[in-house]
């Protein structure tokens, strides 16, 4: 079945009035502040915010830069962001409405597993400017041996999740997208699987099969997610992933190097 950006906009119209409970790490400070760490915003700095949702990113950073930008195919979702940024744009991440270069760092947390990739990434890079950082977070299997089961509880809490990620491709998109320096971070969510699953956009049938992955997960997948279980409820340590890419700064021409020679003799 083809997930096109309808299916995704229509998905989290019905989760927007309660998506910012819908998950501990939706509004979790810790979490937020490796998201910051990451991103090293300054006062001058323009942000942007792709795949804004509610605003429980664009809050992080406002205040605290000089301007704050969201973008997000969801209006319901993002009406929600609009006190907090200095500008909302609804559209598609594949194609920002930005000129080169416009913002000294883009985020974009839990937005890339339903875009067109490498594309979206791609206009992620061209609309930060040279040594501008890239930040994207993503749930992540914690490798192959627990991906098959994970990726199946992903699918079925949600049906337009288009990509499943392991470790290491967050940092791997940023590099094919032209980053020339990346660095990363892990983070786990502990997750109540009741709370978790209960998105307002699946049926009861999707969370039951959900709780039967569960119940027959293999050791592996218990012992790498410590599943514990009481009384028919699971909580699971959930991995994210913050992979951080910098925008490499332009290689100066012959000429331009000699120029500049020419004017550091001149003032010398």
């Amino acid at each position: 079945m083809t997930i096109s950006r309808k299916d995704v906009a229509e998905h989290f119209s019905l989760r927007a009035p309660t998506y910012d409970r819908s998950s501990s790490w939706c509004t979790d400070t810790d979490l937020g502040d490796l998201l910051l760490e990451l991103a090293r915003p300054e006062r001058h700095h323009r942000v942007l915010d792709v795949a804004c949702g509610t605003g429980l990113v664009s809050r992080l950073f406002s205040g605290r830069v000089a301007e704050l930008v969201g973008v997000d195919l969801t209006k319901e979702m993002a009406e929600q962001a609009a006190p907090h940024l200095d500008r909302l744009v609804i559209s598609p991440a594949e194609h920002l409405p930005f000129e080169d270069s416009t913002f000294d760092v883009v985020v974009c947390r839990q937005g890339i597993q339903f875009m067109d990739l490498p594309d979206a990434v791609a206009e992620m890079v061209r609309v930060v400017r040279p040594g501008g950082r890239v930040v994207v977070v993503n749930l992540c299997a914690y490798g192959k041996t627990d991906r098959e089961e994970y990726f199946e509880i992903l699918r079925l809490r949600n049906p337009v999740r288009r990509h499943f990620f392991l470790p290491s491709d967050l940092e791997d998109q940023l590099r094919k997208a032209g980053c020339d320096r990346t660095d990363t971070r892990s983070y786990v969510s502990l997750e109540d699987v009741d709370i978790w699953s209960d998105n307002g956009a699946i049926e009861e049938g999707r969370r039951e099969a959900i709780r039967e992955v569960y119940r027959t997960a293999s050791l592996n997948f218990r012992s790498l997610h410590a599943v514990r279980e009481a009384d028919g409820r699971f909580t699971d340590h959930m991995l994210f992933v913050l992979a951080a890419g910098t925008k490499p700064e332009p290689v100066p021409t012959p000429s331009e190097e000699s120029n500049d020679a020419s004017v550091r003799r001149t003032r010398g």
